[in-house]
């Protein structure tokens, strides 16, 4: 597993670094985006939309597959909608990445995008909910990424909203917020309830991929932070994992004592 250990010891407020995975996730959305925009031009309306997320459609047509396609449409009416989301694709992906390997990242990802979208069919799907809303672009996978970022990253600091320099920790913490007291404003035509979904299935995955095994190690001195705990906890499985094959092999061989007691 690849870790960048001058990134963790940067004071830098950009990573500079583009990854394989982000790369390509940048390269398919915006080529994607191209298409849909230009597409819509000449038919005089919107085109792909089978593939925007419904909820009312992937319950009751099955069309599960928007569960995944909307993450790779974003809206016509703004290009910010992309743009911002991209470049919070590259801010946080990246250093997410080199940290976890292409594989996990990915996996990651799509865990992020796919279990937003369940979020949002899950609520829509209530009597408080609006089954027919129309939800499309890569934010709830990006506030995984925000999420994954802040717990990997937590004293890193970055510049929130583009402007203001803040500790990582703390900006997660600030965007958890908002997108949690926006949710109760039904008129807002961002799905806040994506953004939660995206950051609840990334906290779920964190926990039980790293729960009980290591992440990535920290190689500098002083990190702290979330990987660090976890590194910690793996090292001392291991070591209780060693002591139990230690003490059957010496109950085996008639002998009780452990090399550790003195």
């Amino acid at each position: 597993m690849r870790y960048d250990t001058r990134f963790r010891g940067s004071s830098s407020l950009f990573y500079w670094s583009f990854p394989r995975g982000v790369k390509w996730l940048i390269i398919a959305n915006v080529a994607i985006y191209l298409i849909y925009f230009f597409g819509s031009m000449m038919a005089n309306e919107p085109i792909f939309r089978s593939f925007a997320l419904v909820p009312w459609e992937v319950v009751h047509r099955f069309e599960i597959w928007q569960l995944v396609t909307y993450m790779f449409l974003h809206s016509l009416s703004s290009i910010w909608h992309i743009v911002f989301n991209m470049l919070m694709l590259w801010m946080f992906g990246a250093p997410i990445e080199d940290t976890w390997g292409t594989k996990r990242f990915l996996q990651y990802y799509f865990v992020c995008g796919i279990g937003a979208g369940l979020c949002v069919v899950a609520v829509n799907m209530t009597p408080f909910g609006n089954p027919l809303q129309i939800v499309l672009g890569a934010s709830g996978a990006i506030f995984g990424l925000l999420l994954a970022y802040g717990m990997l990253f937590p004293n890193q600091t970055v510049l929130m909203s583009f402007l203001f320099p803040i500790k990582a920790k703390y900006m997660v913490m600030i965007f958890g917020a908002i997108a949690f007291l926006s949710s109760f404003n039904t008129e807002s035509p961002i799905s806040n309830l994506a953004h939660l979904g995206g950051m609840l299935f990334g906290f779920l995955f964190i926990r039980f991929q790293f729960g009980a095994r290591k992440a990535a190690r920290p190689r500098v001195a002083g990190a702290g932070g979330f990987s660090f705990d976890l590194d910690r906890r793996w090292k001392e499985y291991k070591l209780q994992r060693a002591r139990k094959k230690f003490q059957v092999y010496m109950k085996k061989h008639g002998s009780d004592r452990s090399p550790w007691e003195q």
